[in-house]
């Protein structure tokens, strides 16, 4: 029988427990805790390429543009959407406005303005996985029963996945919807697709406009976001991805071991698998975002309920929304090296 609601449960989230174990096992890890100053080049080659790619298709047919946002646009547009979460958990730079300045410019080739926003509830979900009126990553209930476990419904849920998230905002009562940062992020962002629309036309814009789309929906991409939190093997909460589009993707398949030590950038979270292999060999895994892409359109086993939700908030502060800069700690260990690890 196919469910109608999600998975409740009684226990903590699995990742502060498992990076407890991790640290007493192998505590070399933390000497994997740093910024990735880099990464900072591949965004501003990313921006370039959909700028390039925009100047190139403004005046083919509409047959190049579709086929150049699906082909090549969206994994620009996708890698971009790392470069991003990089810039939320302050894994470039040292100083918060310059990790913000970069997300924004990563942003800007996406049409929507979403990096700042996107920091402060990406941010909680890493603190509250599970608590529904916290956790944007969890579909609205009114989401889950309208998609239904059908093939129709899940396409077209893919298809317009920012929508259905930018309505999940409304239940996450103790997140500030607007403030400077997020208005100076919607007059870039709006700055830039003028100057795209006056300088290449409309057609360059739309190219921009499907590859955002397409990155993150109707698309083998949109695996990915499938991967990280669906229940696809049992109870297990969350997944990694270890297949080939991870060198496209910055790593972002290896997702339990982000959540186990989200100040490591994504360089580095092949060496966490590789020190900790007994704990992260030993969970299911994902090889195939395309496969698991068709096998969530026609599984009918599979759907939005398909998460588990829970009450506890566990022993973690929240954020004051009048101090934007304070980040969350885990208050389980005093001690300075565990705080790092568990500072998201």
């Amino acid at each position: 029988m196919r469910p109608n609601d999600f998975l409740f449960s009684n226990a903590p989230e699995p990742h502060r427990i498992r990076t407890k174990q991790i640290l007493k096992q192998h505590p070399q890890i933390r000497n994997l805790i740093g910024k990735n100053v880099y990464s900072i080049f591949a965004i501003l080659f990313l921006v370039s390429i959909q700028v390039f790619l925009a100047w190139f298709v403004a005046d083919k047919s509409w047959w190049w543009i579709v086929g150049a946002a699906y082909l090549a646009g969206a994994f620009a547009d996708h890698a971009l959407f790392v470069m991003i979460h990089e810039a939320t958990h302050k894994l470039i730079f040292k100083g918060t406005v310059a990790n913000r300045l970069a997300g924004i410019l990563a942003n800007l080739p996406q049409v929507f303005p979403s990096a700042i926003a996107f920091e402060r509830y990406h941010i909680k979900h890493h603190s509250f996985q599970g608590i529904h009126e916290l956790d944007a990553d969890l579909p609205n209930r009114w989401e889950a029963k309208l998609i239904n476990n059908y093939f129709i419904g899940k396409a077209i849920w893919f298809l317009f996945y920012p929508l259905f998230q930018a309505f999940r905002v409304a239940r996450l009562k103790e997140i500030k919807p607007f403030d400077g940062w997020i208005a100076f992020n919607w007059i870039a962002n709006i700055a830039f697709v003028a100057a795209i629309w006056y300088l290449l036309g409309p057609k360059a814009v739309a190219f921009l406009t499907l590859s955002f789309f397409f990155s993150v929906g109707l698309h083998p991409l949109g695996g990915r976001w499938i991967q990280e939190h669906y229940l696809v093997h049992g109870e297990q909460e969350t997944y990694s991805y270890y297949g080939p589009l991870n060198k496209v993707a910055f790593n972002v398949g290896y997702h339990n071991e982000h959540h186990d030590f989200p100040s490591i950038p994504w360089n580095k979270l092949p060496q966490v698998r590789k020190q900790a292999s007994e704990h992260y060999d030993t969970l299911y895994y994902h090889t195939s975002w395309t496969k698991l892409f068709f096998r969530f359109l026609f599984d009918r086993e599979l759907s939005l309920w398909s998460r588990i939700v829970r009450k506890n908030r566990g022993k973690v502060k929240l954020t004051d929304e009048s101090k934007p800069d304070v980040e969350l700690v885990v208050v389980e260990n005093k001690s300075k090296s565990d705080e790092m690890v568990n500072t998201i």
